[in-house]
């Protein structure tokens, strides 16, 4: 993993708009493996990754993914390369948020998730060495400064998938970190950057259980999923790998949200090479003063959202270059890279919350903010 040594790097957090082709043949929240033989399906994922990667070139940015174009979103796709996620759907349960705007949850729509209902174990090598093999096709004849490819993290599987077969949580979140490290493997030996997606981290700080409880209470599970990471991570170098966390890529009031200050030195243990989360959006972009108190390890590199995923406004380049250089000052230009607060694609939406030419436009502001930036910081 590069550092930003002549220049502030660009990056963003993996999903990227979907061409229409592929939304049609998508469904929100559906099972994966009706497309498994759908040869159709599979030419338009090249064509669409191939067609994503030359336009994040384009665009500028430096470290680029595949745009999860095969997925129907960033934690749902497991279905399909695991087992034990066959038992009745359900709604996941309401968040102490909800019950605070009861008026304006009762608008939207509850996400809904198969259950847990027998042992989890691997069985996807075909779906992620496909994603790989139209990976690197696309990759030739071009060379970014990075390539990454994003898995969901055990603990988010575990948020997502309500458990009827494990006798406890922590067995069930092992038992998805044995079966997930065989994608993690598989992404790093190919040649690629490995990114957890893990919004459990700090979205799970909403649920019902935690109503009550205290942040050193909250501790003990971000401890547990932590480990879990860790124990899944095993035998990968750490520079091989980022950590993308979130409070959920929702339009809502985050009132609840847990501050990052309150976990980040739990995070911080996490056997990884960089730390992606939320700085732009109204409810977290304060919190690059928390690096002040709680110094980023040595050799470690942070990848703020510096433009936010969730509202048609296009920060300007000189905003995206003052949230650039606060960070900067902390924690060293060296160890900076400039990112998005989350996907702009998290899953398969008819109508996407950014519009895709606005998405392009949000993240040309950010590439010439990392411009601005980079000319005052090594001046």
């Amino acid at each position: 993993m590069k550092h930003s040594t002549e220049r502030i790097l660009t990056t963003h957090t993996g999903s990227l708009p979907r061409p229409a082709a592929i939304v049609e043949h998508n469904v929100e929240g559906g099972d994966q493996r009706r497309f498994a033989v759908n040869p159709d399906f599979d030419k338009q994922v090249r064509e669409a990754v191939s067609g994503i990667v030359r336009q994040q070139l384009a665009t500028g940015l430096d470290v680029i993914s595949d745009g999860e174009m095969s997925k129907s979103g960033f934690s749902t796709y497991i279905t399909e390369r695991v087992t034990g996620f066959d038992g009745a759907e359900r709604a996941q349960p309401p968040s102490v948020e909800a019950d605070m705007f009861p008026e304006y949850y009762a608008q939207g729509e509850p996400q809904i998730h198969p259950a847990c209902n027998g042992p989890v174990a691997w069985r996807g090598d075909a779906y992620i060495d496909r994603d790989i093999a139209t990976l690197k096709t696309a990759l030739q004849g071009v060379s970014p400064v990075g390539v990454f490819m994003p898995a969901v993290s055990p603990g988010q599987v575990c948020f997502n998938f309500p458990n009827d077969y494990y006798p406890n949580e922590e067995k069930f979140i092992f038992a998805v970190a044995d079966a997930m490290k065989h994608e993690y493997r598989k992404i790093v030996a190919a040649g690629f950057l490995l990114q957890l997606d893990s919004p459990d981290l700090a979205i799970c700080w909403g649920r019902h259980e935690f109503a009550d409880k205290t942040y050193g209470d909250y501790r003990k599970l971000v401890e547990q999923h932590i480990a879990a990471i860790n124990h899944a991570l095993e035998g990968i170098p750490a520079d091989r790998v980022r950590l993308h966390m979130c409070w959920g890529n929702a339009e809502r009031p985050h009132v609840r949200d847990v501050p990052i200050a309150e976990i980040i030195d739990v995070v911080y243990r996490a056997n990884v090479g960089a730390y992606s989360f939320e700085g732009a959006n109204p409810r977290h972009a304060h919190e690059w003063k928390i690096f002040r108190d709680h110094p980023l390890p040595d050799g470690k590199m942070i990848i703020p959202g510096t433009v936010d995923t969730l509202t048609n406004f296009v920060e300007h380049p000189e905003l995206v270059a003052e949230r650039i250089e606060r960070y900067a000052g902390i924690v060293g230009k060296e160890n900076v890279i400039a990112g998005t607060d989350c996907g702009f694609s998290t899953r398969v939406r008819s109508r996407p919350r950014v519009h895709p030419t606005i998405a392009w436009a949000k993240l040309q502001s950010l590439v010439a903010g990392a411009k601005l930036a980079s000319a005052r910081l090594w001046k």
